[in-house]
């Protein structure tokens, strides 16, 4: 009899292991699963999962209960072609600034009014400074970036109108239509919009009471419309040249060229 209960009781023995060890092993699957599925889901599913499992392993506060090692991205604001749109900081200027790019612009309106260009210039005045558009059929020839000898005229008299004293900050822009474009020059609208920009910007250099220093030449392709594509009129309207001139403010003078 006494072997018969050693017997048995080396055999209940010797199966107790298994259940400590099926637990650990649900509370490893369990884990890994959670770990798995966090990499997958927004942070307040995560949390629920955490509460949910540290509550029932833990009885109280456990390791899952902690907040997501990845925060939540906020996808950027898109305008309606899918774009994002320039987060550029606007530009803080004073009264006396806004009186001063006032004068600016009507010194080049009377400009164009005087050489009848309304149709071919155009000039608006915002926080960003004061723009001057030139419509590209007036300055290039179709798929060309250099400026056209007979409209070189032109491009002097913008010129001598962007001497000042001081002298202010100005960034040329290049703008084409969305019409593709691959010839021996190019290979996009970017990059003939990107070459306008610069020797349109070069013809203003001759003049040399402009300092070099303070011209700038950007090139935005197609991807900056002001119009339609979708028309004839739309797309001349989007094949320009704009003109910007800043406002002096703290953030442009502290670009600005030691003088």
């Amino acid at each position: 009899m006494a072997k018969k209960k050693k017997h048995s009781h080396d055999e209940h023995m010797s199966e107790s292991w298994l259940i400590p060890y099926a637990d650990l092993l649900t509370l490893l699957l369990a884990l890994f699963i959670v770990l798995f599925s966090s990499s997958q889901i927004d942070q307040k599913k995560f949390q629920q999962i955490a509460h949910a499992f540290s509550t029932a392993f833990a009885g109280g506060t456990g390791v899952l209960e902690f907040q997501s090692p990845v925060e939540p991205i906020t996808p950027p604001a898109q305008d309606e072609e899918g774009r994002q749109p320039e987060r550029e900081p606007s530009p803080v200027v004073s009264e006396q600034e806004k009186k001063e790019l006032g004068q600016v612009k009507e010194k080049i309106d009377a400009y164009i009014r005087q050489n009848k260009l309304d149709g071919k210039l155009q000039t608006s005045l915002t926080d960003e400074g004061v723009a001057i558009t030139i419509l590209d059929d007036i300055l290039f020839d179709s798929g060309s970036a250099e400026v056209r000898m007979k409209d070189r005229h032109l491009a002097r008299e913008i010129a001598a109108l962007l001497v000042m004293n001081p002298p202010r900050n100005v960034i040329i822009s290049g703008h084409t239509d969305n019409v593709p474009i691959h010839n021996e020059q190019f290979a996009s609208n970017w990059e003939l919009s990107v070459m306008r920009a610069v020797n349109f910007m070069k013809v203003l250099l001759e003049n040399k009471q402009l300092d070099p220093r303070y011209f700038s030449a950007k090139g935005y392709g197609e991807y900056k419309p002001i119009a339609s594509n979708a028309t004839a009129a739309g797309r001349m309207k989007n094949r320009r040249v704009e003109i910007l001139i800043l406002p002096r403010t703290e953030i442009s003078r502290s670009q600005s060229p030691a003088q």
